[in-house]
């Protein structure tokens, strides 16, 4: 094979290969369809003429049976005239046209049935023509759902665990270190910052403030009648608030030292 050859046979499978991938199967359904229907037109004019010539021929068969009536009856004219070589002339003439209609019943008669046959074909590609177009639609369909899962099937292929799962991990768990490193920077803060002897007075001040707020508590109850005769209960709860004061005064003092 030389050279020339050989580029040709590579050039002709080339372009069928980008004609078989241009393909779009809407505009091909589309196409087809289109066909379809300019077949089934040149059918129907196919048809009108068959049915049109078999219209002809019975009309033919009408006008030469009727004109073998008229010359019957022209020979029986010439007949009762005493003429009968007219006679014979008008039974020939009739016996011609009644031949002849013979004939044309005939060929009007195999005419009928094969354009019977052509109305029945008709009628048979009309039908498959509708069936074509009510497929259509489920044919995009599938097509177009077969396109998507091709479509999600390349981009998963395309996705390896190493990419971008992978890189979605790593983001993840930078998040999660720039939180623990936020919290711990807290922590490290409100340690090892400021004056630790002002905070250690701000929660005294804060039980402080509980034990205060038992007090009050206690002195409303006991003015509102709750507490009873033996009322012992409000002072044991002073008495256990400054205990928890003096508790958390001890504390501090040895975290100091």
């Amino acid at each position: 094979m030389g050279i020339w050859d050989r580029f040709t046979t590579l050039f002709k499978s080339n372009i069928n290969d980008l004609i078989s991938r241009a393909e779009n199967p809407e505009k091909m359904l589309d196409q087809i369809v289109l066909d379809m229907r300019n077949q089934l037109a040149s059918a129907k004019q196919q048809v009108a003429s068959a049915i049109a010539d078999e219209k002809r021929l019975a009309d033919q068969v009408v006008a030469e049976r009727k004109t073998a009536a008229d010359w019957e009856a022209k020979a029986m004219l010439a007949v009762k005239e005493g003429r009968d070589d007219l006679a014979k002339q008008a039974l020939m003439r009739h016996q011609e046209h009644d031949t002849h209609a013979q004939q044309l019943e005939l060929t009007w008669q195999a005419h009928q049935a094969e354009t019977e046959k052509l109305k029945n074909s008709l009628r048979d590609l009309n039908d498959k023509i509708e069936e074509a177009k009510r497929k259509k639609n489920l044919l995009l369909a599938r097509q177009r759902r077969a396109q998507a899962q091709q479509r999600i099937a390349e981009t998963m292929s395309g996705m390896s665990e190493k990419s971008a799962f992978e890189a979605f991990a790593r983001m993840e768990e930078k998040v999660e270190q720039n939180e623990r490193m936020i919290k711990a920077s807290s922590e490290i803060d409100e340690e090892f910052s400021g004056d630790r002897l002002q905070a250690d007075f701000k929660r005294l001040e804060k039980v402080a403030g509980s034990a205060s707020a038992d007090q009050q508590l206690a002195a409303l109850k006991q003015k509102m009648g709750l507490l009873g005769a033996g009322g012992s209960s409000a002072p044991k709860a002073l008495g256990a608030g400054e205990q928890e004061v003096h508790a958390e005064i001890e504390d501090a003092k040895r975290e100091r030292k």
